[in-house]
């Protein structure tokens, strides 16, 4: 198909990095349309670790197009830093990286407010990064945030930052304490960054579509799972952006009818990071176990990652709004050790009984899980090359998930190398 949407479908750090890197060699442009630096995705690749934050993972593989889109929110440091870094590796990203002109920009401001906000919350708090997403998004909702196109029209960055300081300063100083930010020193800052960064600003919406007129093949990748998306998730504990496979649409400017497939990545268990209702998360003794195998800390923050069993009613409304047919399957090898394995096949509260997934986030907070156990397979399936040789435990567990997600399962990952990797036939 011309272009294809790999979306997280779970809470997210489902391993779409990986498997974004292994398809990327097959596509042309690589375009990621939602999110922040809030976010991370990891590449091993002969035992060196890449990790990124905003720039594609297809940026790994020679002659790609990687495409920040515009419904990216984007933090210059974070951005600046990033290229760095690659081409410290040998990586350079120039002819390669493209920055939509509608992406908005984040400041100071959204950072400390962010930051603040989530302190004033105490004990309610979300569970955010901290590094300004919402707020940013927040601007472009009220209309009056900062786009890259400005950042190039020096009167207009001028206009538009004095109008968002006025602002902004009164709420950090009269709601929250603190001093505020210098026009001045924004300023001259953002104009430096312009210096580094406004080559790779463009049209990006025209590019991509007439990449697609030509015949070219688009991969369009999200950030955060879909449990996390605005709208679809376990709200309030989201991210500020679809993260959902729609998302792939109004954050690039392709239109749906040239969307082709939608594949989901799945862990072969459940993990979420901060705040928020979590039904099969494991016992303290459990937890420590699979997070030690599972490296389940975060790319972005090195936050601990809260874990537990596959959850099929998440992964069933996942499948739903995103459209799935097929799933990838990850870290199947984190679960070698166990000798049982759960798995969720719905949730009971009080006198229900729930198949699907409830929009009430108290439901969520209070509900059992409703668990089958499977045998587990107790061997190392880590140097297993193909699909055929795992052992038979496993393959009735991957048949398990696929039956009662209602999704084709296509691929599965035992290790985070990019060659660890069984096709499904």
């Amino acid at each position: 198909m011309p272009s294809t949407v790999v979306i997280g479908a779970q809470w997210g750090d489902e391993g779409k990095g990986k498997i974004i890197d292994i398809f990327s060699k097959d596509y042309d442009y690589i375009v990621r349309y939602q999110g922040g630096n809030n976010a991370g995705h990891t590449v091993v690749i002969g035992g060196e670790c890449f990790v990124l934050h905003l720039i594609p993972s297809g940026i790994l593989h020679k002659g790609k197009y990687c495409v920040i889109g515009n419904g990216v929110v984007v933090n210059p440091v974070a951005l600046i830093e990033e290229i760095d870094k690659l081409k410290a590796r040998g990586i350079n990203v120039n002819g390669k990286l493209l920055i939509s002109e509608q992406a908005h920009i984040i400041f100071p401001y959204h950072w400390k407010i962010d930051e603040l906000r989530e302190i004033a919350k105490g004990k309610g708090k979300i569970g955010t990064t901290k590094r300004g997403i919402g707020p940013c998004y927040t601007d472009k909702v009220t209309r009056c945030g900062i786009r890259m196109i400005d950042l190039l029209n020096d009167k207009l960055f001028a206009q538009k930052l004095k109008y968002n300081l006025r602002e902004k300063n009164a709420v950090l100083k009269n709601v929250y304490g603190f001093r505020g930010y210098s026009f001045s020193s924004l300023y001259d800052e953002y104009m430096g960054y312009r210096k580094k960064i406004g080559c790779y600003i463009a049209d990006t919406a025209i590019i991509i579509n007439k990449a697609l007129d030509k015949g070219k093949k688009v991969l369009f990748e999200g950030a955060q799972g879909t449990l996390l998306d605005v709208d679809f998730g376990t709200y309030p504990y989201v991210t500020s952006s679809n993260s959902t496979a729609g998302g792939a649409c109004t954050g690039t400017g392709v239109g749906p009818s040239r969307i082709g497939n939608v594949i989901g990545v799945v862990k072969a268990y459940t993990t979420r990071v901060g705040e928020g209702p979590f039904p099969t998360e494991f016992s303290s003794r459990l937890m420590k176990q699979i997070r030690d195998k599972g490296n389940e800390f975060g790319a972005t923050t090195g936050r601990p990652r809260r874990c537990g069993w596959f959850d099929a009613p998440l992964v069933r409304h996942a499948v739903m709004v995103n459209g799935i047919k097929e799933i990838i399957v990850t870290k199947l090898d984190v679960l070698d050790e166990l000798e049982c394995i759960e798995v969720c096949v719905g949730y009971r509260h009080k006198s229900r009984m729930y198949e699907t997934f409830p929009s009430d986030t108290q439901v969520l907070f209070n509900v059992r899980p409703v668990y089958e156990t499977l045998p587990g397979w107790r061997c190392d399936t880590s140097g297993i090359k193909s699909y055929d040789k795992l052992p038979r435990p496993a393959k009735n567990y991957l048949k398990k998930l696929s039956r009662i997600t209602g999704a084709r399962i296509s691929m599965v990952s035992v290790g985070s190398d990019r060659k660890q990797i069984l096709k499904v036939k």
